[in-house]
C-alpha cells in the first residue's frame, strides 16, 4: 500500500521537527519552513521528506503550498498545523504594540485557520482525512507579558472546535494538541526560569516537555487510534491543566 501523506507546517525546528521525524517512518511528508532554510535542508537530509518555503500568514504562500502538495500527492491524509511564533519582544499588555498583535494573529491564527479550509476541501473530496492543530496551554492561561500570543492560541482553539463540528460528517477528523512547557528555541531565553518553576512544583510531572512528547500524540492521531474522538483536546503538559487544592 502507498504511504499516507502529510503536511507539517513549521517542520524545520522544535516541535514541528520532532513531529516530522516521528512521522517520516510511515508517511510521505511535506515540511514547511519560513526562514531557516538550513534547518529545513538538514531535516530533508535526515528524513528524506520534501521541504517547502511557506509563510502561513500569506494567502499566496498557503496557496502555493497546496498547489505543490496536489502535484506531489494524490490525496492528503494528515495536516499538522504547527507553525507559529511568539512575540518578538515580551511586553506588558499595557505596552504591547498593535504591530505585534497583528503579526501574531496573522501567523498563529489566521494562517492555520485558512490553510485548514483549503486542506479540508481537498480531504472532503475523498471523504477522509485528519487535521491536527498544535495550540498551547496559553489558549487558557493568561500571561500578561505576551497577551497577543495567548489571544492567538485561544482563537485557534475555537477554530479546532468549529472545524471539528463542520467536518465530522465529511469523514475528516480534527484534533487539538495543547503543549505545555516544551524545550524549544522559542523558550530558550527563559528556559532557566521555567526549569526553576518546574522544580518548585509548577508541574505535577516535574520535568520540562520535549518535542518528542508532542510527536507521540500526533502519532496516535495519525495512526487512527482516536478516530472516534473528533474535536478532542489532548494536553501534553506534564499535568499543568490539573487543578488541585
Amino acid at each position: 500500500m502507498p504511504q499516507p501523506t502529510s503536511i507539517i507546517t513549521g517542520a524545520s525546528r522544535g516541535i514541528g521537527r520532532a513531529i516530522a521525524t516521528e512521522l517520516a517512518r510511515t508517511h510521505q511528508i511535506i515540511g514547511t519552513y519560513r526562514s531557516r532554510a538550513d534547518a529545513a535542508e538538514s531535516l530533508r537530509a535526515e528524513t528524506g521528506c520534501d521541504i517547502f518555503p511557506c509563510d502561513v500568514a500569506s494567502r499566496a504562500s498557503r496557496e502555493a503550498l497546496l498547489e505543490f502538495a496536489r502535484g506531489r500527492f494524490p490525496a492528503l491524509d494528515l495536516l499538522v498545523n504547527n507553525a507559529g511564533m511568539g512575540p518578538r519582544e515580551r511586553r506588558d499588555i499595557l505596552d504591547a504594540t498593535e504591530e505585534s498583535f497583528d503579526e501574531l494573529i496573522a501567523t498563529n491564527l489566521k494562517g492555520p485557520h485558512f490553510l485548514t479550509r483549503q486542506a479540508a476541501r481537498w480531504m472532503a473530496e475523498r471523504g477522509e482525512g485528519r487535521i491536527v492543530f498544535v495550540t498551547s496551554i496559553s489558549a487558557y492561561t493568561a500571561s500578561v507579558n505576551r497577551a497577543e500570543y495567548c489571544i492567538s492560541k485561544a482563537g485557534l482553539s475555537m477554530s479546532v472546535a468549529l472545524y471539528a463540528e463542520r467536518l465530522a460528517g465529511s469523514g475528516v477528523k480534527v484534533f487539538e494538541i495543547r503543549p505545555g512547557i516544551i524545550r524549544t528555541d522559542m523558550i530558550a531565553k527563559v528556559e532557566k526560569v521555567y526549569e526553576d518553576k518546574i522544580a518548585a512544583g509548577l508541574l505535577p510531572q516535574r520535568r520540562m516537555g520535549e518535542g518528542s512528547d508532542v510527536a507521540k500524540a500526533v502519532r496516535a492521531i495519525a495512526d487512527g487510534l482516536l478516530d472516534y474522538s473528533t474535536g478532542q483536546v489532548i494536553d501534553v503538559d506534564g499535568g499543568f491543566h490539573l487543578r488541585s487544592l
